[in-house]
């Protein structure tokens, strides 16, 4: 009997530290690894974040607080009155003072914790009055990020070396949590996300941020944030979205606001110059080196990055018949997608033409496919406005 209350004082009170011991973490990243321990929520960056981990807090330690209480009072009354000290269960039913205990106190403590839940529910639906507004789209197995307002859009996708991932090198510090190109937003900003997706349902999740929400095909949620503090943020993708879902993180860059104005202008500029290059006829070299880059990036999760494939689930780029073949058909098939094969997305709407262009003009040339052909962005245009 001894022993078991000592088991129970040990749980009640491991229970009651634990938030305080487990809570180390760092949300702010400044080039040194960051270590998490992971079991209690992460106060983040944000007021949201902080009023949510307080909130947290709150209620914990109000469950800490009954529990004891209740816990205590039952324990000690199977001591106090046991039956072999000679006591007898008192009698009793139907006592006003006690029911109307056990209804109002219970009933006093949800109001006092729904009082504070609801305006942390409504400060985190309110997306009204943003300073910026950015469309987050999940796709299998990236995110897309258009800055409405501008022509600055690009593709977010895993940055981890697929090295690493088959185990044939060490294991980077954020491994599986790091991407090639980070959503970069200004600090001190409302900043309104609205959160959709192209394919299945995925779900954008940044815990420093407390922001997490569904991507639905057609349909579009929305969430927001305000950062006070500059660093990178990352998160991942929050839903079974299918093979590869643990490939899919999230990088968000928080910066001075100038230092942000000045990164979007030079996106401007570039996404100005990408159109420009539809014209430029590139050299075979120039296409395979950039088509590589995009092949891995884009095409290395499910091609494998040897073009092998994975049998019975994604045909090899080594030889296939689309890469050896006609030159329309694999246009087709790049710039269409599969209707025969779901998972063989099209890819008009999210590489621009010379990406495109560069990626084919690779898969037609490397693992031995020795095709000699090269591809100008301009006949990707041409093949779209058939």
């Amino acid at each position: 009997m001894l022993m078991g209350f000592k088991r129970l004082f040990a749980f009640l009170t491991l229970s009651a530290i634990a938030p305080g011991i487990l809570a180390q973490d760092t949300a702010q990243e400044t080039g040194e690894s960051v270590e998490r321990w992971g079991v209690n929520m992460t106060q983040g960056v944000t007021e949201v974040s902080r009023t949510t981990y307080d909130l947290h807090m709150l209620i914990f330690w109000i469950c800490v607080a009954i529990g004891v209480v209740v816990f205590g009072v039952m324990f000690y009354s199977m001591w106090r009155h046991r039956k072999s000290k000679g006591y007898q269960a008192a009698q009793f039913h139907e006592s006003t003072l006690v029911e109307l205990a056990w209804t109002i106190v219970p009933t006093l403590i949800l109001i006092g914790m729904a009082i504070p839940a609801t305006k942390t529910l409504y400060d985190i639906y309110d997306t009204k009055e943003a300073d910026l507004d950015i469309m987050i789209t999940g796709y299998q197995w990236k995110w897309k990020y258009d800055y409405l307002g501008s022509d600055v859009a690009f593709f977010s996708t895993l940055a981890t070396p697929h090295a690493q991932i088959n185990n044939q090198q060490p294991k980077s510090d954020h491994y599986l949590l790091e991407v090639d190109e980070p959503l970069v937003v200004p600090v001190n900003k409302k900043i309104r996300f609205l959160i959709t997706a192209n394919d299945v349902i995925h779900a954008w999740w940044v815990p420093d941020l407390a922001v997490k929400k569904d991507a639905i095909p057609g349909f579009v949620n929305e969430a927001w944030t305000r950062i006070d503090e500059p660093g990178l943020y990352r998160g991942q993708c929050a839903e079974l979205c299918g093979k590869d879902h643990g490939f899919m993180p999230i990088v968000v860059k928080a910066v001075p606001e100038d230092e942000y104005h000045s990164w979007l202008s030079d996106r401007e500029a570039a996404a100005a110059k990408i159109k420009e290059l539809t014209n430029k006829t590139f050299t075979f070299d120039e296409l395979y080196a950039r088509g590589e880059k995009i092949y891995n990036s884009t095409c290395a999760a499910c091609h494998q990055p040897g073009g092998q494939g994975i049998p019975g689930t994604f045909p090899a780029i080594a030889g296939s018949k689309v890469a050896t073949g006609p030159l329309n058909g694999h246009m087709s098939m790049v710039v269409n997608g599969s209707s025969k094969n779901p998972a063989m997305q099209a890819f008009g709407a999210q590489l621009s033409e010379v990406d495109i262009a560069a990626v084919i003009t690779y898969q037609r040339n490397a693992f031995g496919n020795n095709m000699g052909d090269t591809v100008q962005p301009i006949d990707i245009l041409n093949f779209k406005n058939k």
